[in-house]
Formats: C-alpha cells, structure tokens, sequence
C-alpha cells in the first residue's frame, strides 16, 4: 500500500517509571498494565472515535480524526487511571503521561510516520506523571470547546525538532478534581502480595536462583573437561594439578545503586542507573555482563569484591551512589578490579534534575563510554605467556583508546594480523583490522592506500556478512566508505551503528562528518556536540573541535570558527590541519598576521606538504560534494590566500 499524508491528532502515552515498575514486580506490572488497556484505554480510545497505532511496551500510539476527541479521550482516561489507582500503593501505580499534536502524518499501512508523531512524542515526555501536555495549535483548536484548564507551560526546546514547541498542560491535581466521565471498572488483576510477605520471599527466591546459576554455570564448565578426561594423557594431566577457574577478560557485575537520599522514592532512580548500565555496559564486544536479577541480590549488603569476583566469576564490578538535593541529583561511580579490590576508575556527576529521564541517559552512557574504554586498557595491560586472539585485539583496542593515530601504525596491523592467524574466521579481528587500515588511509599514514583500501573492504564485508548485527563491523565498513570518498553510503552505515549501540561515540563524529561532506552542513555540529557530550576527555576532542571549527567557517562564522579551531589547536597542537583550517580562519575573518603565524606552523608540521601551495592543497583536498568544493574555494582557499599561501 503506497503511502499517503492526512492530518491527524495524534496522541502518545507512556508508563512513567516503567523500568522500575518491572524491576520492583515484572509479572505484576505486566498484568495490571494489560487490564487497564483492555478495560479503560481501549475501550475510551473506541468511544471517541480513535484508533491504537501500535502498543509499545511501555506505552501505546493512538490516532483521532478530531483534536477535541483526543483530548477528551486523554483527559477521560488519566480521571479513570485515578480511580483505578485508589487502593494500589504509590510505588505500585501505573501512571500514565500523555502528549497530544495535531500535524501531519504520513501514513503507511497501519503505521503512521512524521513530525506531527515525534512532537507528539517529545509531548509526553514533558506530561508529568498522570498529566497530559498539548501543542499550541491543539489548544487553539479546543479553547472555546473543551472546559480543562491547560496551564501555559512557555516555549520548550525538545530533542531532535528545530523548532521550540510551545507546550500547554494539565496537572495530575486538576484531573482528579475533574468529575468522573461515567462508570469505570476497577482493576481486574489483584496487585502483587504485601511487601512485608515479599520483603522475605524476594531475597530468598533471588538468592536460590543465583545459587542455581553458579552451579550451571559450573557444571557447564567442568563438563567438557570431564568429557575429555578419559585419555590416560588426560587423566594424568588432571592428577597432576587442577587448573584455577579463570574469569572471562571483560566480565563485570554491576551492583546496586546505593540510594543515599532520605526519601524510599528516589530508588527508582538508582535503580534504573544500574538497569541502564547492566544493559549499556552488555553491548560493548567481548563484555560478560552478570545479569540484573543476580545483582540486586547485593543490594544493602557488605562489598566484599574478591569474595563476589569469585562467586560470580568476574574480574571488577562497578558500584556507586545517588544522593538527591533540591533540585541537584550527584551520582558516584567506582570501577574496582575484584581480586585486588583496587579502584581502577571513579568519577562524579553532579547535574539539574529536571529531567530525571533525561540525567539517567546521559549519566549511564556516560559511564559506560568510561568503561569501555577503562576496561579494554586493563585488560590490554595483562600480560600472558601464550596470548590468543582476543588478547591482540585487545591491545589495539587500548592503543586506540589511549591514543587514536597510534591504532593506524604498522604495530597495529601486526597484531591484528596475529589475532588472525589464531582465529582467521574472527568477524572481531576482521573488523578491527579494516578499520585500522581504512584509518591510515583517511590519515595519509600510509604508503600503499589502494592495496590497504583494497584489503579493508574485502576485510569489512566478510565481517558484515558473517556478524550482520555487529556494531563494530558496521564501524569498519563505514570507515572504509569514508577513504573511498563514498560519503553518502558511509552514513547509513553509520546510522547502522546507532541504532544498534547509542554509545558509540567514534560513530557520532564520524557520521556528523559524512552529514559535512555530503553537503547537510546544518546536521554535522549537533553530531559531534553529542561525541563531546560522551566522551568529554577523549584523545580524538582536538578533531573534533577542528570538525565544529571548520562547519562554522564553512557557514561565513568566522568569530566561532576562530574560537573552535583554537580549541582544536590548543589540544593537538602538532595537527598540521588543524593549524591550517586555524590559518583559513584567521584569514577570513582578517587577522592576517595570525593567520601567517598558523600557515608557517601547519607547512613545518605537514608530512604530505599540502601547504605550499593551493594548487597543491586543492589536489589533496578533492573530495566532497560540489557545495562544499564551492566553499572551500570561496571561503577556507580565500582565507589561506590572506595568509600569505601562494597559487602554485
């Protein structure tokens, strides 16, 4: 079916809370949000002429023809979700919060798509719990027709929409004043058993289950071991000495969130820190990650790290704190290596908490960035007498943390090359070793590129065809995309990247670059602000400040472009393009004797000698759609010609 666009109120609803709804009583929480959909969402949505879109686990997307049955519908069912909600315990309730937009969608078999859906959605994360959010030209259309007193709430900025949306809503405490719309049916599913009852069950049935789990998990391997122990070599090898369990490499447990706020409804909060990280910190290669319901069984007991490193099996665990203030949240976090319970990595976060939804994103991929990239370096700095595949990959992977330009020498290669001939069929080593060679090829720290770019593609494709879903192989393909010049193909891969892994932030940079090179300057800067936002220690910052630099200059900022490329030079000083888009910079903006300083600094530090002449430089610098090919010519070249760069 083709798809078509139609106006349409749209409504969106979420539970708030969800993950802590689960974590508390899984079943529970399942089955109550079930009743209420099926006896008081669906049934309100059918009365005024709407329809479901689709459920979304934790909330639900409906479609109306009219704006004022939207809002009748939304405001009839948060008054029926009060009185369902009556005799269940706060810390129990399903609440939802809806947002309402009218705008145009664009429809495609039962789905709908479009901008009118996303305000939509940025609505609702703006309704408080119970409270219903409206876009500006809904209440225009309801004013003299609907009796609820939507409170103006000003203009909001909202993640990916360019515009600020002027918000209007309702609270939770107008609603329950509201008189109930006609019968409603109370909630058909009983809540869970009383926590006193559950407050003994819970930690029992939990401290069975991990006891269930270490025993799997150690009868899983013992058992190839006594399989293959009925060898006479075998046995006598048994006899002879028993080999220590060894824990995987990257293997962490991440504790409970200790919750040092005097109020029991800040938990949630900790609570979904630890969730988010277990989940986050599961997604980097190589990551052995104990599962949540294990970990919580820790919760408000002594921290013994070399006793739970070796009940679990795992070589650090990460712990940390929350402690709420007014409107200040502070979160600590440690990463401790468990047998010699020394602390590896610690870091504090003290931010707003307005959005708490929005801290908890930032807070947990933030640390899970950190981690990363902490526990690739410990790991690379353990030393064995026969390293295996994972170990080679590993060191490159600590060079590249430590230091990017060093993961695109010939060290590099070595060890991947080794890691390869441990493992030939490692999508893992096949990846990284693309990566690296495409990398010196976009760096100009090579002096065979067409045989590397030849290698890394053929490297990068085995690597997406045996792996389809592997971050790391979409990485190496995009980057074997961007030295070919092949920007535009370079960004779905990237966008691949995302979709699968929020936290790769090497994958914003790069993206935000493709977006630059394809033309689509306006979508590079909020690209690599999120890669800054990630990872605001990163070696790879001076880049990426040259990266903003060079978009501001490209759009005639010369003051931000000045401002940005001198960030850039400052971290890397010894980055010869750096001090030429610096040098551009200066010119443009006029400053011709800074810009004669930059130019000279950018001709001593260049390996490739670009910088002679701009005939020279165009020849190297040819890449790019043809709008940027005409800005570089008319602002950056026009710029280096104040500097003093001659023609040829």
């Amino acid at each position: 079916m083709p798809a078509v666009r139609r106006l349409a109120a749209i409504l969106a609803a979420d539970v708030a809370g969800y993950s802590r709804l689960m974590g508390v009583d899984e079943e529970g929480t399942h089955e109550r949000q079930k009743a209420h959909l099926a006896e008081l969402v669906n049934p309100k949505i059918e009365e005024h002429r709407g329809r479901i879109v689709k459920n979304t686990g934790d909330g639900f997307l409906a479609e109306f023809a009219s704006v004022v049955d939207a809002v009748r519908c939304a405001v009839e069912v948060q008054r029926g979700m009060v009185e369902r909600n009556a005799t269940i315990p706060a810390d129990r309730r399903i609440e939802f919060r809806i947002g309402i937009n009218l705008g145009d969608v664009i429809a495609e078999g039962d789905d709908i798509y479009g901008d009118g859906v996303n305000v939509a959605a940025r609505l609702e994360a703006l309704a408080e719990p119970g409270g219903v959010c409206i876009s500006r030209v809904v209440r225009d259309q309801i004013r003299d027709k609907l009796p609820y007193p939507f409170e103006d709430m000003g203009e909001q900025t909202v993640k990916n929409i360019a515009r600020p949306i002027r918000v209007f809503g309702l609270c939770p405490e107008t609603i329950a004043e509201l008189p109930m719309p006609d019968a409603l049916p109370l909630p058909s599913v009983p809540i869970a058993a009383p926590r006193r009852w559950r407050s003994v069950v819970a930690p029992m049935a939990a401290g069975v289950a991990a006891v269930l789990v270490i025993a799997v998990i150690g009868w899983w391997l013992w058992s190839p071991i006594k399989s293959s122990s009925t060898t006479p070599a075998a046995v006598a090898a048994t006899t002879t000495v028993a080999q220590p369990f060894v824990a995987p490499r990257l293997s962490i447990i991440v504790l409970p969130f200790a919750n040092l706020t005097n109020d029991p409804d800040q938990q949630y909060f900790a609570d979904g820190l630890t969730d988010d990280l277990t989940t986050d910190l599961s997604r980097i290669p190589d990551m052995f990650v104990i599962a949540r319901n294990t970990a919580f069984t820790y919760r408000n007991k002594p921290i013994d790290a070399k006793q739970i490193g070796r009940e679990l099996g795992v070589r650090y665990l990460l712990e940390g704190s929350v402690q709420r203030s007014g409107g200040e949240v502070r979160v600590n976090a440690q990463l401790i290596e468990a047998e010699t319970h020394a602390h590896l990595w610690a870091e504090r976060f003290e931010r707003d908490a307005g959005d708490l939804f929005a801290l908890q994103n930032e807070i947990t991929t933030r640390i899970a960035v950190a981690l990363n990239q902490e526990l690739t370096v410990a790991e690379a700095a353990r030393r064995t007498g026969r390293p295996d595949a994972l170990d080679y990959i590993l060191r490159v992977r600590a060079m590249i943390a430590n230091n990017p330009p060093g993961g695109r020498g010939a060290k590099a290669v070595t060890l991947l090359e080794q890691a390869l001939a441990l493992d030939p069929q490692s999508a893992e080593a096949q990846s990284w070793l693309a990566y690296v060679l495409a990398g010196r090829v976009l760096a100009n720290m090579t002096d065979s590129p067409t045989a590397d770019l030849e290698r890394a593609k053929a490297l990068s494709e085995q690597a997406v065809a045996a792996s389809p879903r592997s971050q790391l192989a979409h990485v190496a393909k995009g980057q074997v995309l961007r030295a070919q010049r092949r920007y535009a193909e370079a960004i779905t891969e990237y966008e691949t990247v995302l979709a699968l892994d929020r936290n790769w932030v090497f994958a914003y940079f790069a993206l935000g670059q493709c977006k630059f090179q394809t033309g689509s300057i306006e979508e590079a800067i909020p690209l690599i602000e999120r890669a800054i936002r990630l990872s605001p220690r990163d070696p790879q910052l001076g880049v990426w400040y040259q990266m903003i630099g060079l978009v501001h200059l490209y759009q005639s900022h010369s003051e931000e472009a000045v401002i940005w490329l001198e960030k850039a030079r400052n971290h890397t000083p010894a980055h010869s393009i750096i001090r030429g888009d610096l040098a551009a910079a200066y010119g443009f903006a006029g400053d011709t004797e800074r810009a004669a300083v930059e130019l000279a600094e950018a001709r001593r530090l260049s390996p490739d000698d670009r910088y002679s002449s701009l005939d020279r430089l165009r020849k190297v610098e040819n890449w790019g759609v043809p709008k940027i090919r005409a800005l570089r010519e008319a602002i950056k070249f026009a710029g280096l010609r104040k500097a003093g760069m001659p023609e040829e």
